[in-house]
């Protein structure tokens, strides 16, 4: 059975993790090689300017398969070495695909999203939670520590002394705690989530898909590099978007006090 569920509404493609029997687990033999395919088909496809990730069923995702850890298999399987390049070559090729993704990305948090599934819901560009959401990154409450890079994602979500907090407690907070801490933009109600994030996701597919994927590009740069690094960037990058025909739209349609139609041209 497929992890992914792939369906698109014009400009708008939603990936639903799809193991709602068991809560969503990843990190199964093969997930990498899933998302990559998908997100490398999104990249692809100059149609596409927002993408939605959900879970099926009752959660977000619980994380890692915990009896697969019991049982020492598939990805948690083997020697040290071989389980050292199950996550190179499978765990963190689904990462790599998801944070890779040029366009943006809303994490439609349905319901629990614990450990690697927490990680996975904070390299969404933005994360819109129902009520009945939690989140954890309970890694050492397994005797493990986070093997997906968390210890690098979730401090530049909701700061270094939050995220110590959650690593080293494993304790789980609810919604309204996420929102508090930055974790999530906003909390709904749990039937109204994906009508929610839905019409979110058509307001972003309405702006000019060149600058879109380009201010996504010029935000993850933004935080690794200097200040006058980052203003170098927005030049160049500025220089392009002003000979881009949707530039010429959107001045046109401020200027006639109507709305612009971008055709990412």
């Amino acid at each position: 059975m497929s992890l992914l569920t792939i369906s698109a509404d014009g400009p708008v493609t939603t990936l639903t993790i799809n193991r709602a029997e068991s809560m969503n687990p990843l990190g199964a033999p093969g997930d990498g090689e899933e998302f990559a395919r998908a997100c490398e088909a999104i990249n692809a496809d100059r149609e596409v300017r927002c993408v939605i990730l959900t879970g099926a069923g009752r959660a977000f995702s619980a994380g890692g398969d915990i009896k697969a850890m019991r049982d020492k298999s598939g990805t948690f399987g083997g020697t040290p070495p071989a389980i050292s390049d199950g996550y190179r070559d499978n765990i963190h090729r689904m990462l790599r695909a998801l944070y890779g993704l040029r366009v943006p990305v809303i994490a439609a948090v349905n319901g629990p999203a614990i450990g690697l599934g927490c990680d996975v819901a904070c390299l969404a560009d933005i994360r819109i939670a129902s009520e009945k959401a939690k989140f954890g990154v309970t890694f050492l409450k397994l005797g493990i520590i986070p093997g997906d890079g968390g210890t690098w994602i979730l401090p530049r979500v909701i700061g270094m002394s939050r995220a110590a907090e959650l690593f080293f407690t494993g304790d789980v907070i609810d919604a309204k705690t996420a929102q508090d801490w930055g974790l999530v933009s906003r909390v709904v109600e749990p039937d109204a989530l994906m009508d929610e994030v839905r019409a979110l996701a058509g307001r972003i597919a309405k702006m000019p898909p060149h600058s879109l994927r380009q201010s996504k590009m010029l935000l993850r740069q933004g935080r690794e590099v200097s200040y006058d690094t980052a203003l170098e960037l927005a030049a160049n990058t500025q220089a392009m978007m002003h000979h881009t025909a949707d530039h010429a739209k959107g001045v046109a349609a401020l200027i006639e006090k109507r709305e612009a139609v971008f055709r990412g041209e």
